[in-house]
């Protein structure tokens, strides 16, 4: 990985940390900016997989309160509902019924992980496949394209809003979030905007659906950056991976203030300009290439 420095590792920080979370490819971006300075091939896959992780690391400092909140609440739960198994009369059913409507915290990490799963799935099953033929410029200029007339599709004819509070994400919600996020692993269409568009389409409302996929980007960029960096690792000598490091930092940093910008503009604002700003650049690619 003669080509990986610092200074790259910084620029694919800076790319990250501003795309991980709008909903315009942080994968994408990171392909054709390599294309861009001819920084291509598995290495340059391994590296985009992997700083992902700092901004993954952004979403746990910002959100580290509710994290803990959650985590608290959702044990303390958990503890209530073992005690209604171990002494209530009542069948499964409605013990779990009971239990949905009153263990929300519960029943939201149970949501979450559930959610998790089916991108996790498709994902190590088809992963080799996807790096092996999707990773080029094309197929991220089609898919920014597909994904921006879908968001100007889904904001110009919007759906009721029927949750407006992040704990109240229900399953089948969760996991129908969780479907949406398998189309995030064609590059370029965008795992936080597939997460996003699959909120809206079910009833979350902007924040509510931005915030959960942030939420989902935990446990499934933990995943992907875990399983790549074991499967790739020998690729990488020590200079590597404090260039990594670096860019980690660099992508954690940009990441944490996008966070917090992106969630204060989804509250007053739709998302059609990011559908505008995919359309045009995956036009511009295609003319490109």
């Amino acid at each position: 990985m003669e080509e990986f420095g610092p200074e790259l590792a910084v620029l694919l920080g800076i790319v990250e940390g501003l795309t991980e979370y709008l909903p315009v490819s942080s994968t994408g971006h990171l392909i054709l900016f390599g294309h861009w300075l001819g920084f291509t091939g598995h290495a340059a896959i391994t590296v985009d997989i992997c700083i992902q992780l700092g901004a993954v690391l952004a979403v746990v400092a910002y959100e580290r309160f509710k994290i803990r909140s959650l985590l608290s609440r959702a044990h303390e739960e958990g503890r209530h509902l073992r005690r209604a198994i171990a002494t209530s009369t009542s069948s499964w059913t409605d013990l779990v019924s009971a239990s949905v409507e009153t263990h929300k915290h519960l029943w939201f990490l149970i949501g979450l992980g559930a959610a998790f799963l089916p991108a996790a799935l498709v994902g190590l099953l088809a992963h080799e496949w996807i790096e092996a033929h999707l990773f080029s410029p094309r197929t991220v200029a089609l898919s920014l394209i597909i994904g921006g007339v879908v968001i100007l599709i889904v904001e110009t004819r919007p759906k009721p809003v029927r949750c407006t509070v992040l704990e109240h994400v229900g399953l089948s919600k969760a996991v129908g979030v969780g479907v949406a996020q398998c189309m995030a692993l064609i590059p370029g269409m965008s795992r936080s905007g597939s997460t996003i568009v699959g909120g809206l389409l079910l009833g979350l409302d902007r924040k509510v659906a931005a915030e959960f996929s942030f939420f989902l980007a935990l446990p499934t960029m933990f995943a992907a950056t875990g399983y790549k960096f074991v499967q790739s690792y020998h690729l990488f000598n020590a200079q590597d991976l404090l260039a990594l490091l670096t860019g980690l930092a660099v992508s954690f940093l940009v990441a944490w203030a996008v966070i917090a910008a992106f969630l204060s503009y989804v509250k007053r604002h739709t998302l059609k300009v990011f559908g505008y700003y995919r359309v045009i650049l995956g036009t511009i690619i295609l003319l490109a290439f």
